[in-house]
């Protein structure tokens, strides 16, 4: 029963991303071309912990032709449930096109480690591709992160909790930082204490997870059940939400029936609470992933926040108008 959560998760997060983030090759992006865009080169399985595990690994994506000068580096961790998915294709891959690296992390699964382990393989990746920055021609003052679902919740964490030491350190490289710039996250889980109840509450849908059993990926993840307050609140990224985080730009559907739509409500509100800088892009109608979010305004507001947050771009972060990117709710999704 659990890879039937999994199937549904990996699949539903691959098909958001492919849609809504991909924004240079369009066959590349539909999974019809079996190679990268042209003038993208891919160094694949590059391992981010010595000796470490198969899943500490990465793929760097980087223009065919060296860059003139350090890129900024976009960071993407992809979804599923943290039980599973992959780091290859990446959804982000096209963004070399404009102007970026970008490497997709893998980490180890919660089968085989729980949590912290996904978070300490994340920052420890990070970490690495500063310290090979001059290798691979990356600005290390300008690092981004972006992620759906389970990575959406990683990306998130990796933001709030960046430079805290909150979790043991991995991997070396300790002379570096595992801070980012930016961070856009795509309907991930943000506080692993009110999850359960605002899916009971939420009006728009009936969460499909039976949670604190075996089929339910929140407490799969901690090793316990969700209501163990210390385990929730270390997995949660409003726990880490201080007047130092990185800008936010979050992706949320108000009828997903994975992660509810209140959980980004609410490190919205936490972030604003601390003076952070932090836009909430509402998808009326849209699920876990679907067309709603590969609609062209918002690919470009995506594409506006990084530029702004990692080149100094002078362009406006202006969230798209509900009416624009409404769609009508999945059946399945509706009460």
């Amino acid at each position: 029963m659990k890879s039937c959560f999994l199937s549904l998760l990996s699949c539903r997060v691959i098909v958001a991303a492919c849609a809504a983030l991909l924004v240079c090759d369009s066959a590349f992006a539909q999974g019809k071309a079996p190679g990268l865009p042209p003038g993208i080169k891919m160094e694949k399985d590059i391992s981010y912990v010595p000796e470490g595990d198969e899943a500490q690994k990465l793929d760097l994506y980087l223009p065919e032709k060296a860059a003139e000068k350090p890129m900024p580096l976009i960071v993407h961790i992809h979804g599923g449930g943290w039980m599973g998915g992959s780091k290859f294709p990446c959804a982000v891959a096209g963004m070399v096109m404009k102007g970026y690296a970008v490497a997709s992390v893998e980490y180890r699964f919660s089968q085989k480690a729980k949590f912290p382990a996904q978070i300490q393989d994340c920052q420890a990746s990070i970490r690495w591709l500063r310290a090979h920055a001059k290798e691979y021609n990356i600005d290390t003052e300008h690092v981004g992160v972006v992620g759906g679902s389970a990575g959406g919740h990683l990306s998130a964490l990796v933001g709030t909790a960046g430079g805290k030491k909150a979790f043991p350190m991995i991997g070396g490289n300790e002379e570096q930082s595992d801070r980012v710039q930016a961070v856009c996250d795509i309907f991930g889980p943000s506080d692993f204490s009110t999850v359960v109840q605002q899916a009971a509450e939420d009006k728009n849908v009936k969460n499909i997870f039976a949670f604190n059993t075996p089929k339910d990926p929140y407490s799969e993840l901690i090793g316990t059940k969700l209501d163990d307050k210390e385990k929730a609140d270390a997995v949660s990224p409003v726990h880490y939400v201080s007047k130092d985080n990185p800008p936010f730009l979050i992706l949320h559907g108000t009828h997903d029936t994975l992660v509810p739509y209140a959980q980004s409500e609410e490190l919205e509100k936490a972030l604003k609470e601390k003076d952070v800088s932090v836009w909430l892009q509402t998808l009326p109608g849209a699920g876990h992933g679907g067309a709603a979010f590969g609609k062209p305004a918002v690919i470009q507001l995506m594409q506006n926040f990084f530029d702004k947050f990692l080149k100094g771009a002078d362009v406006a972060i202006t969230l798209v108008p509900e009416s624009e990117v409404t769609v009508e709710p999945p059946k399945a999704a509706v009460k």
